[in-house]
């Protein structure tokens, strides 16, 4: 499976700790893949011109991602900052506005639409300002895409037409809530809908059947990036020909694995 990440790259700034650590849903995706076996894993998108969009960019490299098709653009990157809970929840508390990531949206080439075709799935996200490009990129290959807490009917009108792989967050979720967001996708040709629930087993819908996955036990140090993890090892096996249910236990794994360190993915550096 080839795959390619499209979208936001962010550093994650833990005030506790004094340090920040690469992350970004489309980045977490594409190397959690690479871990998970991915035959290839890519990143596309827009760093900025500061250290931190460098760390990100010298982790990718140690992942083996290339991102030789993303820009550059001057200015500083996405950095929310964080604080920890007790159970190692991440609680987000803002961050700077005037980032790369505000203020510039990617827009597809014909030359990056040629690059991307070579892949088997495409993935980006709710975070990415990416939406206007959800047609283009649809055309040439089948779109995953996270939507995190975000399903308000006019927003799945414009973005579910275009993708195969949906993903939500819905921990806060009621029982009602979540029958009526199932509902709310029905009429949409989505072959995968995917809601995880925090301490609550996931909800994976396989073209109309219903499948579940309860999260695996874990010593848990920090759930960032968790999700990103779940999706990125599911997708490789579902499109690897694994079972359903096999690709939601190697998602969970994944998961499991990510609640056992800092960082959506790891390497920690001062702030």
């Amino acid at each position: 499976m080839k795959i390619i990440g499209i979208g936001d790259n962010v550093v994650d700034c833990y005030l506790d700790q004094g340090l920040f650590y690469p992350g970004g849903n489309c980045v977490n995706v594409a190397v959690n893949a690479k871990r998970a076996g991915a035959e290839e894993a890519h990143y596309l998108g827009i760093f900025a011109s500061d250290d931190k969009a460098e760390h990100i960019k010298t982790c990718l490299q140690m992942e083996n991602i290339p991102f030789g098709h993303s820009r550059e653009v001057k200015g500083i990157s996405g950095q929310p900052k964080v604080n920890l809970t007790e159970d190692g929840d991440r609680v987000f508390v803002g961050g700077p506005k005037n980032t790369v990531q505000h203020s510039v949206k990617l827009r597809l080439t014909e030359e990056d639409l040629s690059y991307i075709k070579n892949f088997d799935l495409a993935h980006s996200s709710c975070y990415s300002s990416f939406e206007e490009e959800l047609p283009a990129l649809s055309s040439v290959i089948p779109v995953s895409f996270d939507f995190s807490d975000r399903h308000d009917r006019s927003y799945l009108e414009r973005v579910c037409p275009y993708v195969q792989f949906a993903f939500f967050s819905g921990s806060h979720l009621s029982q009602e809530e979540l029958r009526g967001l199932i509902e709310n996708l029905k009429p949409y040709s989505i072959s995968v809908v995917g809601i995880t629930r925090g301490s609550e087993p996931a909800i994976f819908i396989v073209n109309g059947k219903i499948y579940e996955q309860a999260p695996l036990k874990t010593e848990v140090v920090d759930t960032m990036g968790a999700g990103d993890s779940f999706i990125g090892a599911f997708l490789v096996g579902y499109m690897d020909q694994l079972t359903v249910q096999e690709a939601l236990y190697r998602g969970a794994e994944s998961a499991k694995n990510t609640c056992t360190f800092y960082g959506g993915f790891g390497y920690p550096k001062e702030l």
